[in-house]
């Protein structure tokens, strides 16, 4: 739909006329838990994108690709990383660049009218302005005061005094919509918002960190179990909470660098009350500076939508909200480096939040960024559409996948592709804005020896060099009945079924 005109509400849901197109936008956060959004169970505060999940649909089975870069590939190509050489799977290397055949979401929509706007992480192969975006704002970041790389429109530019990536990034989504109003009311846009908050390193603004106070002073164990709690409430989830699991630390191994965050620092998730004072001071810094940088994407989520509603857009936009993969359990110092003597949170510290308030961030789920539990691969998605879904605060049990996001969006759009030489995987979420859909689709996983595939209510997960582990998630979402010996053949068949997704990607990739 075109800024200022109001649609009718299409009587066969999954199909838009030229009139009803709507404006598009996707809100991406970095590292974000499954339950850290208010509405999602969680105590930092986000009234704003609370009031979009009460007026609008939260995903309670919505998965990512544990991790940044396949996500982000998944997200824009409608294709499994691995599919795309933009992920390695087995002997299948990638992180290479796309095949030409597998495009990007915005050369998609513009035949339907479109324009397309990027701002702040990218983290896919090629640049954005080369990938049919009209406007972009590049960041290439080592924290949220110090961008790498900074790029407008495909030119490098010095980051502003008070340089601060959240902020930037909404203040470059609000330029290009004003500029979308100014020149181009009669077209409707789509709207990449890619901030790179709550990503390490764990850098946020002085008054932000004064709001949050000593809320997290109680310590991990209770946050945790207050989330818990919060989310039966709500309804978001079924079954058991998962055992926090103490022997679990970073997925990668930087110990070296681990030194020089001095003693306060913990590896893994062991009981707060086995903590010295000092290691609990230390932790209770982190989370407060994460929920900090979470609330402030909330502030800036609030100012995007004032100038939808000043562009008198809001209506007829539909808004997604999601993270690229749960909350991070990895610890080291990268960049620019970590200098104990700075601020907590301020440009020359470098923390990260580690696997004790990981564990918490992704309650009630096991494992995190990375792995593909559902720790690490279910992310919150929230839709927002005040035109066409009624049902405002309902929660949809419907599966799916960030590879849905291409197909629903196209559908949205009306926007039908030539005939692909690779048929997209994933599936038009469209239908599910009316009604929860039918489970019994097929997921798949791989990233760094971390595979799964979901079948229906089955899921068969394993993480590196360990293991196949199978779970009913009808009955245990968070995983934590392992039932691998109860049903050898239900192993048997999902195992064949990741297997099967493999061999198709070793056919795909085979093809120009």
């Amino acid at each position: 739909m075109c800024v200022g005109v109001a649609a009718e509400e299409s009587t066969v849901p999954g199909v838009m006329t030229a009139e009803q197109k709507p404006n598009i936008v996707i809100i991406l956060v970095d590292d974000m838990g499954y339950s850290d959004l208010g509405c999602y169970g969680g105590e930092i505060n986000t009234p704003t994108i609370d009031r979009l999940a009460s007026n609008g649909l939260r995903y309670s089975q919505f998965y990512n690709s544990a991790r940044c870069t396949p996500t982000r590939a998944a997200l824009l190509s409608g294709y499994y990383a691995q599919q795309i050489n933009r992920d390695t799977v087995l002997d299948i290397m990638g992180k290479g660049a796309r095949p030409k055949w597998a495009r990007l979401l915005p050369d998609y929509l513009k035949p339907a009218g479109y324009r397309s706007y990027h701002s702040g992480k990218w983290h896919i192969d090629g640049k954005p302005m080369g990938n049919g975006f009209d406007r972009s704002l590049y960041i290439d970041n080592h924290g949220e005061f110090s961008p790498k790389v900074l790029l407008k429109n495909g030119k490098r530019i010095e980051p502003k005094d008070g340089f601060y990536a959240t902020t930037a990034v909404a203040d470059h989504v609000i330029e290009v919509l004003k500029e979308h109003q100014n020149k181009h009311a009669d077209k409707p846009f789509f709207s990449y918002v890619a901030f790179t908050a709550p990503h390490f390193p764990l850098h946020a603004l002085p008054e932000d960190i004064e709001r949050v106070g000593d809320r997290y002073k109680v310590g991990w164990d209770v946050i945790r179990a207050q989330r818990w709690e919060r989310l039966q409430e709500l309804g978001l989830v079924k079954g058991s909470l998962s055992k926090v699991e103490y022997d679990q630390g970073p997925p990668f191994d930087f110990s070296e660098q681990l030194t020089v965050l001095g003693e306060g620092e913990v590896t893994h998730p062991v009981p707060w009350n086995n903590l010295t004072e000092k290691q609990k001071a230390f932790q209770q810094v982190k989370m407060t500076i994460h929920a900090a940088m979470v609330e402030r994407v909330d502030i800036e989520v609030s100012r995007i939508i004032k100038q939808l509603k000043a562009m008198n857009a809001f209506e007829d936009t539909v808004i997604f909200f999601l993270s690229d993969n749960g909350a991070s359990a990895e610890m080291m110092v990268r960049g620019h480096g970590h200098d104990p003597d700075a601020a907590p949170g301020s440009a020359g510290s470098y923390l990260c939040l580690g696997p004790g308030w990981s564990t918490v961030a992704n309650t009630p789920f096991r494992k995190h960024k990375v792995w593909a539990h559902e720790g690490g691969s279910c992310t919150p998605l929230i839709v927002h559409w005040p035109n066409q879904i009624s049902q405002h605060g309902a929660i949809r049990e419907t599966p799916g996948h960030v590879i849905d996001m291409v197909p629903t969006i196209l559908d949205l759009a009306g926007a039908t592709p030539a005939k692909k030489k690779v048929p997209f995987p994933g599936q038009s979420l469209l239908p599910s804005f009316k009604k929860d859909l039918g489970d019994n689709r097929t997921f798949w996983w791989s990233h760094r020896g971390n595979h799964a595939v979901r079948n229906g209510n089955w899921k068969l997960v394993k993480s590196n060099n360990e293991p196949w582990e199978l779970y009913n998630l009808k009955e245990d979402r968070a995983e934590t009945n392992n039932l691998v010996d109860q049903y050898p053949e239900k192993v048997k068949e999902l195992e064949k079924q990741w297997e099967a997704q493999v061999e198709q990607i070793r056919q795909v990739r085979k093809l120009k």
